[in-house]
């Protein structure tokens, strides 16, 4: 429990209305989507970047872990507080501050939620790419901090691609600004490529500046039907060969279509055992052409069916079998285990015969389904919890999803982060070389192990 003259002191920074010790209001800081649960001693919403400062400089003095929020939406426990301490909640810096259309810059605060930001620039013609699929609730400041994907990641980039600059709270309380508003600058370190992706471990978003693209003129949906996962990842391959870089290219394996028939009404076929949503955008006069060549180049590898949008809504009713999957997953089983390996895209065929060889061997079913333009799967375990062993089962078949996904050439995560979920895993990719030389920049950054403590590296406490 903090003392009352900490409290007393957050108070008189932050507004006493800002600063939250009931216990219901706790409860509300203390899970993310993992549903991992940890009540935090202090719940505080500070309005300005000189509030945070002195908060951690409090803390670095007090010696209280700080957990900085955004919407809590992270599937790794990457915000939840392990030790208790202060939750830093950063939902007040909510403004888009500028809109530069002569230089496609945006200058925005961490707590914008993605859509809304996307939206904004999309009214002046402009374009933000990444689209977690938290992206109604997420906010930018948590997207830098795991360094969020989406399914427009095959063509665009992830978050890093498109963060120039940031201001940020350093762990023992400094104002530090990195990068900027040009497109290029390499003076010094990449302080800002540092900190995206960093889980909150290194420092504390309070600005970032964002770097935009023209808005696309126009985009076609297209839906295709597989007999089997063989032809489906055998397409992914042959429409990139083809020198074709969709927008979107999501798949679904047979069981998620099974999950998808079983819990909707939408038009799935028997026969199709997989199924690629492929988008593709730019000039209206070349997307029919795009997407006939797509067509080509797929109709070999066992087609059952295609369909093609040729309005908005029709497109949105192809994005609906997608949409309705997480849903549907429920009927399977109550509780899940959603994991987000990533192998090169050649290898996805490959990775789904492993994964059914895993769930064949603990007899748990596990549902597939993701970016397979990117070659990032999302392992969805199911399992039924009231079952006496099936929590250790589970975690051993994600151990040897995690091991399968390496011996491809992948990695345990590609856009999820680590967080508390999978440190224990994480010497499974890197050596120990690489962990200290990580460690390393932490403790020097927050030598008190202050900020977002206990997460990435299993050792910490």
């Amino acid at each position: 429990m903090l003392d009352n003259s900490t409290l007393a002191t957050l108070q008189q920074l932050c507004g006493k209305e800002n600063v939250l010790t009931d216990k219901a209001d706790l409860i509300c800081y203390s899970y993310d989507a993992t549903q991992r649960q940890f009540l935090p001693d202090v719940v505080v919403h500070p309005a300005t970047v000189e509030e945070i400062s002195q908060i951690m400089k409090l803390a670095n003095e007090k010696a209280i872990p700080v957990f900085p929020r955004g919407a809590g939406t992270g599937f790794t426990g990457g915000s939840v507080p392990v030790s208790g301490g202060i939750v830093l909640g950063l939902t007040r810096f909510d403004k888009i501050l500028e809109i530069d259309e002569d230089n496609l810059v945006a200058t925005i605060e961490p707590g914008v939620v993605t859509e809304e930001f996307q939206k904004t620039v999309e009214k002046v013609g402009l374009f933000y790419p990444p689209d977690p699929a938290s992206l109604k609730v997420s906010t930018m400041g948590g997207n830098v901090a795991e360094c969020a994907g989406g399914p427009r990641c095959v063509k665009y980039g992830v978050t890093k691609d498109y963060i120039l600059g940031l201001e940020i709270v350093t762990p023992t309380g400094d104002i530090l600004r990195t990068g900027g508003p040009t497109m290029k600058g390499v003076v010094g370190y990449d302080l800002t490529k540092l900190i995206c992706g960093s889980e909150g471990t290194l420092a504390i978003i309070t600005k970032i500046i964002v770097k935009l693209l023209p808005k696309p003129a126009a985009k076609k949906t297209m839906l295709v039907m597989f007999s089997s996962i063989d032809g489906a990842a055998q397409a992914v391959s042959d429409i990139i060969r083809g020198k074709i870089i969709p927008t979107t290219l999501e798949f679904l394996d047979a069981r998620t279509l099974e999950c998808v028939r079983n819990a909707t009404d939408l038009d799935v076929p028997e026969a199709a055992q997989a199924v690629l949503l492929i988008e593709v955008d730019g000039d209206p006069e070349f997307l029919d052409k795009q997407t006939g060549r797509i067509s080509d180049i797929v109709q070999p590898l066992g087609v059952v069916e295609t369909r093609i949008a040729e309005t908005p809504a029709e497109s949105e009713a192809l994005w609906q079998i997608r949409r309705s999957v997480s849903a549907s997953l429920r009927r399977v089983n109550p509780k899940k285990y959603n994991e987000d390996i990533c192998v090169p895209r050649s290898k996805v065929h490959d990775m789904i015969r492993k994964i059914d060889q895993i769930s064949e061997k603990y007899n748990i079913p596990i549902v597939n389904f993701g970016h397979a333009g990117d070659g990032n799967i999302h392992v969805n375990i199911m399992i039924d919890d009231k079952i006496p062993g099936e929590e250790k089962k589970a975690e051993e078949a994600i151990a040897d999803v995690f091991k399968g996904a390496l011996e491809l050439g992948g990695t345990m995560s590609g856009e999820h982060g680590v967080g508390i979920m999978k440190a224990p895993f994480i010497n499974l990719e890197l050596k120990d070389t690489v962990v200290d030389y990580m460690k390393t920049i932490k403790r020097a950054l927050d030598p008190n192990n202050i900020l977002n403590p206990g997460k990435i590296f299993p050792s910490d406490k």
